[in-house]
């Protein structure tokens, strides 16, 4: 037999195991391990790149929280009191200047103005106006940068969310927690680098589905692949040893499993062996700081009870936001939340409500949280969905019932933490929240500015596939947001 064609089939089967088998259980969860580990070095399993960061960075870390669905920006942001004058009156043709819509209100005779049921109060000492809605944030607006007019080019939540994550509506493309992951490495050696929660929601809510693409690795290696922990069960699915098996047992496998890949590799010469090495020492050791990492016990009394009811509950949002408070303290390096059924098309007054009583007090404790214990300093929080909704109605208008398309013309996100301006105001929008009339902030402009505040200029970071430097935010001249930036 030649050995050469032995060789080659032997690859090919190593190759195969790792995009598939191993992606399963605890081998798929671990994450984030470099070559020094197997061979026993005491530091940093895997450290950012050479010439990473690029500048001293703001932020080391990123909590993403991702309301899945599309927020609507005039019922808890983007406050337009002169809309009641023009309540059930059609959006003037001058306003919409023949933008597209959605086939969802395409075919509707009319669309009629539907001013926001909800009152808005100014708060803090920037005096920024928020809805109703949102009493827990209104005590932290001080803290937060609000950007009212960000904007993209998708106008369907599949592509919207892909653009969001990735940079790109075009599918492949890494998520943002795997660049930084990738560029910046990890600071624990007992943790994945890139964590992601998907908590559940209201069950009345009209929930899109989520796509792995949104924390997938993409076209960078696969271990920066976001790592999803279960909202119910075990966190991390086989991370316990069976029935008969005890550490010690699980170590003495590993050693020897660690040798016979180790051998394997240097025959082979295979980089996604050493990989896979790493993988299994990252499980192994997830055995023991996963339980620890999920205990709330030594929590205080005033901490659980600021985040609400719901903290104890695993699998609730409220869960997942002190799960990323405690994970972001042992070393990962971003945590994503995404957050379902925030698509209201109709009964929004109703179904706006329950998503925000689900999330919006956890999302405020979390920035308290991470103040006291002086994190927020160096800890980015982003919030935020894939695009806006209409000012005008679908469907049905009453003055207590109304829905809203979907908009991308114009939506609200805000930033707090690590080299965030906090009380800060940016962008304006017509009288209408329908159009932008002052500092457009595209998708990748935001994404520039995450990059920014963790020390990465994103111009210089990039990755060569298929020929090209690719990059997070594209190839369009994007930039930073210098006004929000302290």
């Amino acid at each position: 037999m030649d050995p050469f064609l032995e060789c080659h089939r032997q690859q090919t089967r190593r190759q195969f195991f790792g995009q598939t088998g191993l992606r399963m259980g605890s081998v798929a969860l671990a994450s984030m391990l470099g070559e020094r580990f197997a061979q026993g070095a005491s530091s940093l399993v895997q450290p950012s790149l050479n010439g990473l960061p690029h500048f001293a960075p703001k932020a080391k870390r990123l909590i993403y929280l991702h309301m899945n669905g599309a927020p609507s920006q005039l019922d808890l942001w983007d406050h337009k009191p002169q809309l009641q004058q023009h309540y059930d009156k059609d959006l003037p043709d001058s306003v919409r200047n023949g933008q597209r819509i959605t086939t969802m209100t395409s075919g509707q005779a009319r669309f009629p103005v539907a001013p926001s049921m909800f009152k808005f109060t100014p708060h803090g000492q920037c005096g920024r106006y928020v809805s109703e809605l949102l009493p827990h944030t209104a005590k932290i607006v001080d803290e937060i940068a609000v950007i009212k007019s960000v904007h993209t080019s998708a106008i369907n939540h599949d592509p919207a969310c892909t653009f969001v994550m990735t940079g790109s509506e075009v599918p492949g493309k890494p998520s943002i927690g795997s660049w930084l992951s990738y560029g910046l490495g990890s600071e624990s050696n007992d943790l994945p680098s890139f964590v992601v929660f998907t908590p559940s929601f209201p069950a009345a809510s009209q929930a899109q589905a989520l796509f792995t693409r949104m924390w997938s690795s993409g076209f960078l290696p696969t271990k920066y692949t976001g790592v999803a922990l279960r909202g119910q069960g075990d966190p991390v699915l086989y991370v316990k040893n069976p029935p008969g098996v005890d550490p010690t047992d699980r170590r003495t496998m590993m050693t020897a499993l660690n040798q016979l890949n180790s051998i394997n590799h240097a025959r082979i010469g295979d980089p996604e062996i050493q990989t896979r090495i790493a993988q299994y020492e990252m499980a192994f050791r997830m055995q023991t700081s996963v339980p620890e990492l999920t205990d709330l016990s030594k929590e205080s009394k005033a901490t659980l009870e600021m985040y609400g009811p719901d903290v104890n509950r695993s699998g609730s949002f409220t869960h997942s936001a002190i799960m990323a408070r405690r994970l972001i303290e042992r070393g990962t390096r971003v945590v994503q939340i995404l957050h379902r059924g925030w698509d209201q098309h109709n009964n929004l007054p109703k179904l706006l409500r329950g998503q925000v009583e689900d999330s919006e007090r956890a999302c405020a404790a979390l920035i308290m949280d991470l103040k006291q214990r002086g994190l927020l300093q160096d800890t980015l929080v982003v919030w935020g969905g894939e695009f806006g909704r209409t000012v005008y109605s679908q469907g049905t208008l009453t003055k207590e019932n109304y829905g809203r398309d979907h908009h991308p013309r114009c939506f609200t996100m805000w930033m707090a933490g690590g080299g965030v301006k906090g009380g800060v105001e940016h962008g304006e929008t017509d009288d209408f929240s329908y159009n932008i009339v002052k500092d457009p902030v595209h998708i990748n402009d935001l994404n520039a500015t995450i990059l920014h505040l963790m020390g990465i200029d994103h111009r210089k970071f990039s990755f060569k596939f298929q020929g090209l430097d690719q990059r997070l935010t594209g190839v369009e001249e994007h930039s930073p947001v210098k006004a929000v930036l302290a």
